[in-house]
């Protein structure tokens, strides 16, 4: 199934270490387009070259105190996915609380981190998630699955499984779009994979995806659509390295 992107997968790994200015750039490059996308998806409306500017330290008029405060969180929280890699950490719902804490970070302070105690719906969504005194429960069987079957899978069907189920879980009260997207690529990174983008222009084809694993229990959809991603963060790498 992933025959094609093990090859490009170990072509990259066959030229690391990488060029350092190179590979700044890259990442420069993909965690801005992983933050404009993720908070996209769930309605901010700062364009890519806003949200360049607000990283950059920049306000932008017209534009609310939430949306500015999505832009830099998520830059905190992809900083603290890259020093969970850089640690090799195993991870633990300690971890996922803290990377929910930073995407609410002076936007909703009082959920942030916190496991929700109210019934909430995915808008537009069939999947109803779990009601509140279910949530501890299955998120420990989510550890457990992801400490056990999961890391006998391909690291693509570990994150987009781990993206799946949590997301269907919802654990939150908001921010689970976002986490669950960290989570995805916290996965990739620590096999070696450059992050991935799910695009918004992309979002209807991800969302019935999603709904697909939730309501039929049929992942390979979404497991297809976070496959072309990451091979088109492959390509980048490569022709950048070529």
């Amino acid at each position: 199934m992933f025959t094609i992107i093990d090859e490009k997968k170990a072509q990259l790994d066959a030229k690391r270490p990488l060029p350092k200015y190179t590979i700044r750039s890259l990442r420069e490059k993909l965690n801005l387009e992983w933050t404009y996308n993720s908070n996209a998806i769930e309605g901010n409306t700062l364009t890519i070259n806003e949200t360049k500017v607000v990283l950059e330290g920049i306000t932008v008029g017209g534009k609310t105190l939430r949306e500015h405060l999505e832009v830099i969180n998520h830059r905190e929280a992809i900083s603290y996915v890259e020093e969970i890699v850089q640690g090799n950490e195993n991870l633990s719902a300690w971890q996922i609380k803290n990377l929910h804490r930073l995407v609410l970070k002076g936007i909703d302070d009082e959920y942030a981190g916190v496991y929700r105690d109210q019934q909430v719906f995915i808008s537009g969504a069939v999947h109803t998630p779990p009601a509140p005194y279910l949530i501890q429960e299955q998120m420990e069987h989510l550890m457990t699955w992801y400490q056990g079957e999961a890391q006998t899978l391909h690291p693509i069907v570990r994150g987009a499984k781990l993206h799946a189920i949590f997301v269907g879980i919802h654990p939150f009260i908001d921010g689970n779009g976002r986490t669950s997207r960290l989570l995805l690529n916290l996965e990739l990174m620590k096999a070696g994979y450059p992050p991935m983008v799910i695009k918004v222009e992309n979002r209807l084809a991800y969302y019935n995806a999603l709904d697909k694993v939730h309501t039929a229990h049929d992942y390979q959809d979404f497991i297809d659509l976070v496959a072309v991603e990451v091979e088109a963060s492959l390509d980048l790498y490569l022709k950048a390295i070529a």
